[in-house]
This record gives C-alpha cells, structure tokens and sequence, in this order.
C-alpha cells in the first residue's frame, strides 16, 4: 500500500472534514482499501480530496477518490461514465467523472456502491496491466 505523503495524508483529510463526516470519510476509505489492498493514495489536503490508484497518475491510474463537502462526502471515480450503474447511483456531468453522494455510514455498506468500486478497481488494474 503505498502513500505518497509529499502531498499530505488521510488524516489532513479527517481534520478538514466536520466532525459529522469523519465517520463517513473513514468508512469509504476502509470499503476502498478492503477491495484493493494494493492501493496508492494520494492526497490533496487544499482540496479536500484522496485519491486511490493503483499508481501515482491522478487520471491514467486512479480509480476513485474521496471529496469532502458541507454535508456528504463524494466517492468520485475518474472513469464512471465507462463503468455499468445499474442502479443508477453515479451522479455528474462531466466528460468522464462520475460520483455518488454519501450521507451516512449506510450507505457505504450498499453493495452496489461495491460494486462499482470494484469495478473501477478492475478497470484501473486492466489498463494498467495491458500498458
């Protein structure tokens, strides 16, 4: 599991969170870290975010990251609008960023918040193997 500190660690990420999000931000941390035990974390202390690849390259090798907002956290993925969403559960606009908003603790345990997780994980591992 490698972290690169030059940037900061979780707990910056813990201190910038309210205290009603903490719980929450260290849930989705352990679901990400319970499906990929080979994980590179990165994070970005003045954004609030940290991020999981299976390198260090934000966009070619990260899969998802967690965002802090006033009252949710993000599970972002970088590449969810390539990923199946079944339930429909990923939110966003973007060219390829996608996200899923998370209240409480509850919500981390849905299985499919895993399983897109793991997905993302998948795809991430691919592309990097076939490099």
């Amino acid at each position: 599991m490698p972290v690169n500190k030059s940037h900061g660690s979780f707990d910056d990420i813990l201190r910038a969170a309210e205290p009603q999000l903490r719980p929450l931000c260290q849930a989705v941390r352990r679901l990400i870290t319970s499906l990929d035990e080979d994980f590179f974390e990165v994070v970005w202390p003045r954004q609030a975010i940290a991020s999981f690849g299976v390198g260090p390259k934000k966009m070619t090798e990260h899969y998802a990251y967690i965002g802090i907002q006033d009252s949710y956290v993000n599970l972002g993925f970088y590449h969810g609008t390539s990923l199946s969403d079944p339930t429909c559960l990923l939110e966003g606009t973007g060219k390829s960023l996608r996200h899923v908003k998370i209240h409480n603790v509850t919500e981390v345990k849905n299985a499919a918040v895993a399983a897109l997780l793991q997905k993302a994980i998948d795809d991430r591992k691919k592309q990097k193997s076939a490099a």
